[in-house]
């Protein structure tokens, strides 16, 4: 047998492999796994230059996949004001301000992470509260779902939309009786103009048009965004996360990472960057998605995916449904696209060999998605196209079957369940309506009924941390009497390890901890599997590993 390279002993080893599912320690060789097997058999192994890791009694799983997140834009937002957890205007006032006060020169000021019901249930922002805390700066508040923006005046005059413009259906400047925007900025083209004018949208391009900054950055500005991203694998690294589904893309996050891999030798986490398709693009656009799969085709960097947004957000009342919302009974919802306009889009990007990711939430759009993938199985033929819907947070119980008769992978966030995390009941579950909980966040139906459901934080839009997203999976309550939708613990690690190996077609070498797979782990500071499932949370990566490097170590 070959020496190892590396070896970790002393762990409490889960594979995922159900032909070994335990082990105590592990060797790597050549970025592989060698064996999984005893102290005894693992240490055998070492040679005179083998690195040793002691786990100390720790859990060694396979390195997370975080299967749906935003690593460009969240790496940027870092340096934003946070306002999660805040709530009143006091708070957010002093917040702010105390934010302000940091930045006297800065003349755009961002903030992430806004509740909804920041100021109450009864009370929204508008750019008149905001005008109350700050002025002489211009200041962008983005909900932490990032489909809805609040602005003061001077955000709205520096931008050129307080008189409001001409946007896409599905986007909004919320106008006042007054011929005045309000503030409120609903869906990223409403939005896209005042991070263009606050200097952000370089690192939104891949959400807000999928197109290419004008003009292309020079060396020193390249240099910047390249520091950006570094920044973003590296939080990455230090949550456990080897793998990287990236949900918003254009070809400059390709040549950024790819300038990262060939400046540092190497990248330390494996990403893959869709083509971001706009409802207004040609048709023809899709070639773009095939000649990137074609460039960048490897193991760390990747295409092979087109991203789409059908529909926007529950909270917003932006996502589509079948039937009109529970609180506002004469709306259903404006999709991005027409069933028919996507149909096309779907028929011709599986053409082309293309996966394809579309964000769905509410059931109306997860119904126009199904059908726009069953069109293009009956104009191309079926294949294993594994496409995808994101979010699925609300479904037709008609629907529930279309996952499993057709392929489609359900791509979910348990951090986005109300009351699962971060994010309040209130007022999206009274928005879905009580008839519908039944069908809302519906992890372990659509499991039950054969769905594949690869899971992720979303970042930046929910905590990045995978242990408290598999806490928030095991952990979960019903809203009222509809069935308990909770995961038993390793079918919520299979969520972040098997089961994005297979979203990306790659269950052959990665996801578990199997002779040949890639040496792609992270270990824990504590055994998972006797942690109390409502303190997972305590638990952190203190060690991360890609092809056998060690990327992120405490």
């Amino acid at each position: 047998m070959q020496t190892a390279d590396l070896i970790i002993i002393n762990a409490r080893v889960l594979t995922m492999d159900p032909g070994n599912p335990h082990a105590e320690a592990v060797a790597i060789r050549d970025g592989r796994i060698l064996l999984a097997g005893s102290n005894a058999d693992i240490q055998g192994l070492a040679g005179a230059r083998t690195k040793i890791i002691d786990a100390q009694g720790g859990s060694v799983l396979p390195g997370f996949s975080e299967n749906h997140m935003h690593v460009f834009s969240g790496a940027a937002e870092l340096d934003h004001l946070q306002l999660g957890g805040i709530h009143g205007f006091e708070a957010l006032s002093s917040a702010i301000r105390a934010y302000s006060d940091q930045r006297p020169d800065q003349k755009f000021l961002f903030a992430q992470g806004c509740d909804y019901a920041v100021l109450g249930l009864s009370k929204s922002l508008d750019r008149h509260i905001l005008d109350s805390i700050v002025t002489d700066q211009a200041l962008l508040v983005m909900a932490s779902d990032h489909h809805t923006a609040w602005a003061n005046t001077r955000a709205l005059e520096l931008s050129g939309i307080l008189r409001g413009m001409t946007l896409n259906t599905g986007n909004e400047i919320v106008m006042g009786d007054d011929g005045l925007a309000t503030g409120v900025l609903l869906e990223m083209e409403a939005f896209g103009p005042v991070q263009v004018a606050g200097g952000f949208d370089r690192y939104r391009l891949g959400l807000s048009t999928g197109g290419e900054p004008e003009p292309y950055p020079d060396e020193a500005t390249f240099r910047i965004d390249m520091a950006v991203m570094r920044t973003g694998l590296a939080y990455c690294a230090r949550h456990g996360i080897t793998t990287i589904h990236s949900m918003d893309g254009n070809l400059y996050q390709l040549q950024l990472l790819e300038a990262i891999e060939k400046e540092d030798g190497f990248l330390p986490c494996r990403v893959k960057i869709p083509l971001h398709y706009k409802g207004y693009m040609p048709l023809d656009m899709l070639d773009k998605a095939v000649e990137w799969t074609k460039q960048y085709d490897n193991d760390f960097l990747s295409c092979g995916m087109v991203k789409v947004f059908y529909d926007g957000v529950l909270d917003s009342h932006t996502a589509v449904m079948v039937d009109p919302y529970a609180d506002q009974p004469g709306t259903a919802g404006e999709g991005l696209f027409t069933p028919e306009q996507f149909a096309k889009v779907a028929i011709e990007a599986d053409r082309r060999g293309l996966q394809i990711a579309i964000h769905a939430i509410g059931d109306g759009a997860v119904r126009a998605v199904f059908d726009g993938y069953e069109a293009a199985q009956k104009a191309n033929g079926k294949r294993d196209s594994r496409h995808r819907i994101e979010h699925v947070e609300v479904i037709h119980p008609d629907d529930i079957p279309r996952f499993a008769d057709l392929g489609v992978l359900a791509s979910m966030q348990p951090p986005h369940s109300p009351g699962a995390m971060d994010f309040p009941l209130e007022p999206t579950v009274s928005i879905i309506g009580q008839e519908r909980w039944l069908y809302s966040f519906a992890w372990r139906t659509l499991k039950n009924a054969g769905a594949r459901i690869p899971f992720a934080s979303d970042w930046p839009v929910s905590d990045i941390s995978v242990l408290r997203g598999i806490q928030a999976a095991v952990t979960r309550k019903p809203w009222g009497d509809e069935p308990d939708q909770r995961y038993t613990l390793t079918e919520a690690i299979e969520g972040y390890t098997v089961e994005g190996a297979y979203a990306e077609f790659k269950e052959d070498r990665k996801g578990r901890i199997r002779p040949g797979f890639f040496a792609d782990l992270v270990i824990l500071n504590g055994d998972i599997e006797v942690a109390a499932p409502e303190r997972l949370h305590a638990l952190h990566p203190v060690t991360t590993i890609c092809a056998g490097r060690v990327i992120f170590s405490v």
